[in-house]
């Protein structure tokens, strides 16, 4: 039972609380951060290490197939070693791998301690979350999820900006050498911060749970992080792994309906509030990270703006998502998330429309601005869906459910920038002027043939209609994005329109609530 004390703040996150906060949003942006800090440093690993773009997309890859192998085992050994220690190893791991990285002599190595990073980072989410809604106790989540979300959000707006300045103003070395500062306040912030906690290892490690799920997630996503090199879902090189993977991850559903203590509980999903938010953050996912992809790719190849400049220029939704998620995180707290998440996803929607109708000179005005109500109806919408998931948990599934909720959202994402990235380079490839204008941009000889080809006079036609064509190929693929998003609706308005019921007896362990 909640004494009245207790039930006084509970609409109100304490010092103690914002604390333990303050380190798990720390290793987020890092985490967040070095996703979208390395996407815009791939064109500088290319002339550094005299390798082609689909190799060195592998250091973008082989991060997210490690956070995939290591994520599902994250919710066991929270139970088995307990959330301090393993956040204190998690961030240590990024870090090292971090420093690893600056040190790279070749591009191989730089995948292999890109890897060494993920394993790292896959920890840090989980276990935050974890640490974080046991700290505050269910009927805060959905304050905790609104803080959580900060680096998640703005994460895609300021990675390219951190990017562009390091690289242009110090080397490529430094977007990864910038984690160890930071990595090491985090790590003397947690031990002091960070509540000791009272490992429960009842249950033993599901070691044939993990061969099957780990593997494959990791096969399932290297064959859908293949599909943009091929330009086809119909090649051996996506089919194969990408059916290996589904097999095994089907054969894991099986195996862990029968066990007793499997490495994900499946029986979570007899929560009907789980159930709907998972099926929501997964069509999300796909439609939000996949249109967070094209944002800036719109800006840099049709705009022809710097790394630095488009970073600024994506700046309004971060500032319309930290608006709108504070309040939507109160308002999932004290009247269910089912009133907010509809509400987020039609401004989401409304932002994103203008982008199905973009060209090459579209008014940046109507642009920022629309990204500005995107950003509000994202901050309303994901991490209300998140504290759906977690309010009705008990203590003890907590971990395992965010554990869960990160697999989904990770291979959601994944998903969702392999398809934009098919969709848009198909776009492409259906109007040859774009590659041929990109080619004579950066070659003097092609610019020459070009020019006989054209004429003098017709040579600027020809790259505004090369830019036009780009334009409606970015248009069509924002209307994929957008159809996702309008279907998110269907089980967005199936969730919980009221505040629900707390698993009994689920009050913060005591452990927890000690400083």
């Amino acid at each position: 039972m909640s004494t009245p004390a207790q039930s006084a703040g509970a609409d109100k996150l304490d010092a103690r609380v914002l604390k333990i906060a303050g380190v798990v949003v720390l290793g987020a942006i890092m985490s967040i951060l070095d996703v979208t800090v390395v996407s815009i440093a791939l064109p500088t690993f290319q002339a550094e290490f005299g390798a082609t773009y689909a190799t060195v997309a592998w250091t973008m890859t082989g991060y997210t197939l490690a956070l995939a192998t290591v994520i599902p085992m994250t919710g066991w050994a929270a139970d088995r070693f307990g959330t301090k220690r393993l956040y204190l190893m998690a961030l240590t791991l990024f870090v090292a791998g971090s420093v690893l990285c600056s040190l790279a002599w070749s591009i191989e190595s730089l995948i292999a301690f890109r890897v060494l990073q993920g394993l790292g980072g896959g920890m840090l989410m989980p276990v935050g979350m974890t640490i974080m809604t046991r700290a505050a106790g269910p009927q805060r989540i959905g304050q905790v999820m609104a803080v959580l979300g900060i680096p998640m959000l703005l994460g895609p707006i300021g990675g390219p900006i951190l990017g562009g300045w390091l690289i242009e103003s110090a080397s490529w070395h430094w977007i990864f050498l910038i984690n160890l500062p930071i990595g090491l306040i985090a790590l003397i912030y947690a031990i002091v911060v960070l509540p000791k906690d009272t490992p429960h290892p009842s249950e033993s490690f599901d070691f044939v749970g993990m061969l099957l799920l780990s593997p494959g997630l990791a096969a399932f996503l290297f064959g859908v992080s293949t599909i943009p090199e091929e330009g086809t879902v119909a090649s051996a090189k996506v089919l194969i792994p990408a059916i290996i993977g589904l097999v095994l991850v089907v054969t894991f559903v099986f195996y862990s309906l029968r066990k007793t203590n499997p490495l994900i509980h499946l029986t979570l999903f007899k929560n009907k509030n789980l159930t709907f938010a998972v099926i929501c953050m997964t069509l999300f996912a796909i439609a939000f990270f996949g249109a967070g992809l094209l944002f800036p790719s719109y800006f840099l190849q049709v705009r022809g703006e710097e790394t630095l400049a488009t970073g600024l220029l994506l700046a309004p939704q971060g500032i319309g998502a930290m608006i709108t998620m504070p309040i939507a995180g109160k308002i999932a707290d004290k009247a269910g998330a089912g009133k907010i998440v509809p509400v987020g996803l039609v401004l989401a929607a409304i932002g994103l429309f203008t982008f199905t109708q973009v060209s090459a000179d579209t008014s940046y005005v109507l642009l920022l601005s629309s990204l500005f109500v995107m950003g509000l109806g994202l901050g309303a919408t994901m991490m209300p869906i998140m504290t759906v998931a977690m309010q009705t948990l008990t203590d003890h599934e907590i971990a395992r459910g965010t554990t869960l909720m990160n697999i989904v959202q990770q291979t959601a994402g994944s998903i969702g920038t392999a398809v934009m990235s098919v969709v848009l380079t198909n776009q492409m490839l259906n109007h040859p002027e774009i590659g041929l204008a990109q080619a004579a941009a950066n070659d003097d000889q092609v610019m020459g043939e070009l020019v006989q080809q054209v004429g003098p006079d017709g040579i600027e036609g020809f790259f505004a209609k090369a830019l036009e064509f780009s334009a409606d190929g970015f248009a069509t693929t924002f209307t994929v994005a957008l159809c996702l998003l309008v279907l998110t609706l269907i089980p967005a308005f199936m969730l919980p329109k009221k505040k629900p019921e707390l698993p009994e007896g689920d009050e913060p362990r005591p452990e927890v609530m000690m400083h």
